[in-house]
Order: C-alpha cells, then structure tokens, then sequence
C-alpha cells in the first residue's frame, strides 16, 4: 500500500469486533474511534445499520465479509457512500466446512457421535454395545457420487475443484460466470446447461449465490420434484434460499436425505434429518484475518486515491495514482457529466491530465487528475463548483 500523507486523519469506525490485523492496516493518516458520531469510513461485520443515520463525513462502509444484508445500500448509494464487501477471503473457510459436511453427513458421523456419547452411563461392556449399534450408522462414500455446485464464484470454484479431487463428478451451474473464475476452475467440472438438469443429475448440492428476489425460495416443491430421491442439499449462503415448508415436506417424504444448513432457526430446528450449524461458514481465525486485511485496504485506497475495487453500489474504478490532485466524483449516469466536470476544472485554468469514468446502472463515477500543481485557495472553490452540478451525488478533491 501507499506511504500517502492525508491533510488529515481519518476516523474509522468498527460496528463489531474487527481482526487487529485488520486493523493494523491504518497507518498514522488514521484513527479508531469508535465512538465518533460521524466517522469518514466504517468497518462492520454483521451488525445490523439499517436503523442508523449517517453523518456528512461518512464517504465508505466496507463489509468484512460477502453478504451486504445489514447494509442499507440503497440509501448509502443516494448519499454518495460507496459500500465495499470482501468477496473471496473467507472462500476457504466455507469451501473446508462444505467438503467436511458432505462426508460426515454421508457417514452419518454426526448421529454416530450423538449416541456414543449417551453410552456414558452404560454399565455393560462398552465394546459389544459399539459393535451391535454401529450398523444403525452404515453410511455412504462421496467418492463416485455427483456434487451440484450452484454458483461458481470464489467459493463454488474451490468447492467443485476440490470435490473433484475427492473422486466426486461435479456438475456446475452458473450463468453469471466470470473470466477470472472460469480459467481457475478444472475442465472436469461438467456444465449445466439449465439448473432444472443439475437438479435432476446430483446426489448433493451446495448453493452459493446471493440472495436476491431472483434466488429467494430458489429450493421449493417445484425444484424438489426434479432432484433424486435421497439428495442431500447444503446451504451455506443464506437462509432464505430456501422455502422452509416445502423442505420440511421433502425431508419427511425422503425426497431429501439431509438439510445441511448453516442458518438454523426454529422452523429448521423441527425439521426432519436437519444438521443444523451455528453458522459457522466463516468462523476461522484465518478467514476473518483474510476479511478484515481486505475490507481495510479498500477502504484506505479509496481514502487516500479514491480508487475502487469490490463495491457493490458504486462501479470499480482505478487510475494510478501520481500525486496529482484528483477529482472524485460521483454522478448520476446522465450525458454531459464529464463535460461539465473538465469546464468546471479549465474555467480555474486547469488542464486535465488523465482521467477514467465507469459507470453502474443509474449512477457513474468519474477521476480526473489535475495536470497543474493546484493552489490551496482553488481547492475548495472547485470543489463546490462541482458539487453544484446537477447530478452530482458528492465530490471530493484528493
């Protein structure tokens, strides 16, 4: 990272137990206060902002961890807060708990350690009862069975490839696939032309996608009826995934061998064949490391150089930063922004000296480098000039 000196120190604010590691990211230009009403940047884990109101210095929310739920993004969007999540770094903490279950849901190895533990107070010999009760507990081996993986990003990828070195046939689905996963993902891992044909081919299935209207009650009575009887099916993304009433349904008929999940709750906890975890995906030392490491370095380099990489409201945007004064802005998606942004700039007799402008859905984010050493006294009268643009969301001169 950068050795950039800000023209102040920025106060960062965590929601919720954040990693040291992570924290030891910020530098001297930084300060943790957590208590502060109005910080320039916020850490957060799980903890629920919805009901929170944001101050006027408050420019990134970065989320240590995928799923953005807790986060009111649209709000942040129209507020001009870019919202950072941290895709990938806690993929293998998830992948690791996935294979995991798989065999030991297959083994029955769950129910098996259940009843041993209750011998405690057998007085007979421990021995024979072992060996007249384990075959309640006969189970099957993954290896030569079919893993379903939905969704094929950071965390499908490393599950189907791994599964394959299990001895497993893997089956993916993943219309949305991208470059970067496609060329780290094995050529053995076979494509589903439609999710209704990996349903119908796959001893297991794990999801991993998000959760949107599109996804939500995604397993349901219709997409039972086409899975083998006896699936097992994982769910290590979100609960709402699936239709809680017709899973229970399946589960009682055997159309589904094993519920997996990792969002018990007290409708799942009454289900049949359910092995409930205490969402444990990414509950390792290293995995919430990894997220915070990341989370943080986000949010210094759009601090410090206004770049942006793994927002999930604003578009990714970089430039290589010289040490020029840059312009940062955020813009509703409209003809004519760039236009009135480098007026704005040439009308201080300014010349542009490199700039890029992405842009996301309705909204657009434009850098433009400022060719001229800049006098202070410009500084905040290009500012405000730009700022009272129509369209402009918020702008800030680094």
């Amino acid at each position: 990272m950068s050795t950039i000196t800000l023209d102040k120190k920025q106060m960062i604010k965590t929601l919720n137990n954040i990693s040291e590691n992570g924290l030891k990211v910020f530098d001297d230009n930084y300060q943790i206060d957590n208590n502060s009403e109005n910080p320039d940047a916020i850490v957060v884990r799980s903890f629920h902002m919805h009901d929170l109101t944001f101050g006027d210095e408050l420019k990134a929310i970065a989320r240590a961890g995928a799923g953005v739920n807790n986060i009111p993004v649209e709000k942040c969007t129209e507020q001009g807060i870019v919202v950072f999540n941290t895709p990938g770094a806690n993929a293998n903490a998830v992948k690791e708990l996935v294979l995991t279950t798989i065999m030991a849901s297959s083994r029955n190895l769950f129910d098996g350690v259940a009843w041993a533990k209750a011998l405690d107070n057998e007085t007979e010999d421990l021995s024979k009862l072992v060996e007249a009760g384990k075959k309640q507990f006969v189970g099957t081996e993954a290896k030569g069975k079919t893993l379903g993986v939905i969704g094929l990003g950071a965390i499908g990828a490393l599950v189907a490839n791994d599964a394959l070195n299990l001895g497993m046939d893997v089956i993916g689905f993943d219309p949305f696939i991208s470059v970067d996963t496609a060329w780290n993902l094995s050529r053995n891992v076979k494509r589903a032309a439609t999710i209704d044909e990996l349903f119908q081919h796959s001893d297991y299935i794990t999801v991993h996608v998000p959760l949107t209207d599109d996804t939500k009650g995604m397993f349901n009575s219709g997409s039972f009826s086409l899975m083998k009887q006896g699936v097992q099916i994982l769910n290590f993304s979100r609960g709402e995934l699936v239709n809680e009433k017709d899973m229970s349904q399946a589960l009682e008929e055997g159309t589904v061998a094993r519920y997996i999940t990792d969002f018990p709750n007290a409708n799942v906890l009454k289900m049949k064949n359910v092995i409930p975890i205490p969402h444990l995906g990414a509950s390792t030392k290293e995995s919430e490391d990894n997220c915070a490491v990341m989370a943080a370095r986000q949010i210094k380099d759009y601090l410090e150089t206004g770049n942006i990489k793994n927002s999930v409201n604003f578009p990714n945007a970089s430039l290589p930063y010289t040490g020029k004064k840059r312009v940062a802005t955020f813009h509703q998606n409209v003809p004519n922004m760039v236009g009135q942004m480098s007026s704005a700039i040439s009308s201080f007799d300014l010349n542009i000296a490199d700039m890029v402008n992405r842009s996301r859905g309705e909204y657009a984010y434009t850098m433009i480098d400022i060719e001229n050493d800049v006098n202070g006294d410009i500084i905040p009268n290009l500012e405000r000039k730009i700022s009272q643009i129509e369209g402009v969301v918020t702008t800030r001169i680094i």
